[in-house]
């Protein structure tokens, strides 16, 4: 169990249907204590989900102690919990499989509430399933709007096939707070000045023929620092986009695998991804696709022999070296020990040291005889 560990930032989660059902506290247990602690129960597959901490044997089990960290914490605060804890998903609130759905439909997951959504309840016919990696639900679109501004940018374009503006969505500039709209005029009046101050640089630099209208160095070098200053200053991707007319539409959006790295980074958009809790949103290790590479990545290093990696580490003449070695070694052990048993005897742990004591030393011979044959 990983509890120890504490929110685990993404791990394969379970609910169980036997011990937490419909009317007790939601609860989630890890993939450890789903086989451990909870073999024979009616268990809910959640698949992955982040930021979660095992809650088996807590308080929200009243009659159940895990085996495997038996002292646990009461309630686990900071964990988020769903419908999908008691086997219900999408906006239909129904199981899956559902027995009484018999609509062909896949499940796909809103990487920002978690949940599992049907492909025809989402608002749009979604692309195929290989045109697009991460999926944002309608729910989790009007709790982060500021997504609009990137999805005409970055998002893939769902099947559903539209005739006329009206149809797509509706052209506007996505929500934005006062402060917002104060500061993006604060940035076009300051647009402005910067073009007049250019325009007042290019007079001061160019040639004059009366003597009397030069300007002096001091204010020339004045002017030019200020305009380099303000050019200098980082620029907020999501005002950019956000001062152009976007769609805004009561559909999910489909994400392409590296959209992520195109969010802004500058301190205002992280205080909004704070207080939205999404900061996770800028975090390109936090996607499933991220998690099960590196579950693959783990599993190849569990399969590696450790014998093969040392003797691809080597020369040619130090792997003869070992193979003959090692071959030397088998078949006196296994002469050695045949003895044992075809004398019906228990090989004790002195015969063992007695052993490579022996082959050491006659190890030692063959490679002293080599040296003076070779001086």
């Amino acid at each position: 169990c990983l509890s120890l560990q504490g929110a685990v930032k993404r791990q394969a989660l379970y609910a169980c249907g036997t011990c937490t059902p419909p009317g007790h506290e939601p609860a989630g247990i890890c993939l450890a204590c789903s086989y451990e602690c909870h073999g024979s129960h009616r268990l809910f597959e959640l698949y992955t989900k982040r930021n979660f901490r095992c809650d088996c044997g807590n308080s929200k089990f009243k009659n159940l102690q895990c085996k495997l960290l038996p002292e646990k914490g009461k309630v686990n605060s900071g964990n988020k919990y769903n419908d999908n804890f008691f086997g219900l998903y999408c906006t239909c609130k129904r199981p899956y499989p559902d027995p009484e759905d018999e609509i062909p439909d896949e499940m796909i997951q809103c990487i920002v509430c978690e949940d599992w959504f049907h492909g025809r309840h989402l608002g749009a016919v979604p692309p195929e399933s290989g045109d697009f990696h991460e999926m944002v639900c309608q729910a989790c679109m009007k709790h982060c709007p500021f997504l609009w501004a990137y999805a005409s940018q970055l998002a893939v374009p769902p099947l559903t096939k539209v005739n006329s503006l009206e149809d797509e969505g509706i052209v506007l500039n996505v929500e934005e707070s006062e402060e917002q709209k104060k500061e993006i005029k604060k940035e076009s009046g300051a647009e402005h000045q910067e073009k007049e101050e250019g325009k007042q640089t290019e007079q001061f630099n160019e040639p004059s023929t009366s003597s009397g209208s030069s300007c002096p160095e001091r204010i020339k070098h004045s002017y030019l620092i200020q305009v380099v200053t303000k050019s200098e200053e980082p620029v907020c991707k999501l005002k950019e986009l956000q001062s152009k007319q976007v769609f805004k539409k009561d559909t999910a959006t489909f994400w392409p695998s590296n959209w992520r790295s195109k969010l802004c980074r500058c301190e205002e958009c992280l205080k909004m991804y704070s207080e939205l809790e999404v900061q996770f949103l800028t975090d390109e290790c936090d996607t499933v696709l991220a998690y099960e590479n590196k579950g693959s990545s783990d599993q190849e290093t569990d399969r590696r022999d450790p014998l093969m990696d040392t003797l691809n580490s080597m020369n040619r003449v130090q792997q003869v070296e070992l193979i003959c070695e090692y071959n030397d070694l088998k078949t006196e052990l296994t002469d050695y020990l045949r003895r044992f048993a075809d004398e019906g005897t228990v090989v004790k742990r002195e015969d063992i040291q007695h052993f490579f004591e022996e082959f050491q030393s006659r190890k030692r011979r063959r490679t002293n005889r080599m040296q003076y044959y070779c001086s």
